[in-house]
């Protein structure tokens, strides 16, 4: 996997103060995408163990509430497993911190079993994950005002309570 960013310190992409990780690679090619760049999967640097560390080591800093993972698109298979191993590891170290996963996938259609960009990795992301922002940008839908979003159809979800009751059930930050 390679990433595009790591924003420290970043107040934007989720709740608190938070670190976001933008990784490379995605075929949703929004149209009015804000980082077209990070479509390439081989955009930006090579995703390693170092920058594992360096990002698990940032986010023990007490003034962080999570981590938010962003792209490019987190959820393409090929990007699964070594978001999974960051989410797992985050799990074990700092499990009072929040995860947020962002993703231009729909939730039901796109990431259970079956569908077209489950893996083997998958659930083990959803079950451990906060919240996941899922939806494809969509330029005509797009609304200023929403707050962790940037079109109207995207949804923020909470996935502790959607994995126990088996239905998605939105987050009231939506």
């Amino acid at each position: 996997m390679h990433y595009g960013e790591i924003i420290t310190a970043d107040p934007a992409n989720g709740p608190g103060i938070r670190l976001s990780l933008f990784v490379s690679g995605c075929t949703n090619h929004c149209r009015g995408c804000f980082q077209p760049e990070t479509w390439d999967f081989n955009y930006g640097p090579e995703y390693t163990e170092e920058t594992e560390e360096r990002v698990l080591s940032e986010l023990k800093k007490d003034y962080y509430q999570g981590l938010t993972i962003l792209g490019g698109e987190p959820m393409e298979p090929e990007n699964q497993p070594d978001v999974a191993h960051l989410i797992m590891r985050m799990r074990e170290d700092m499990p009072d911190k929040d995860i947020w996963v962002f993703t231009g996938f729909t939730f039901e259609s796109d990431l259970l079993p079956g569908q077209r960009k489950y893996t083997e990795y998958t659930d083990s992301i959803l079950d451990n994950i906060d919240v996941l922002v899922d939806g494809k940008f969509i330029l005509e839908k797009k609304n200023l005002m929403l707050r962790f979003r940037g079109s109207e159809n995207q949804r923020i979800i909470d996935m502790k309570k959607s994995r126990r009751s088996g239905k998605v059930v939105l987050s009231p930050l939506n």
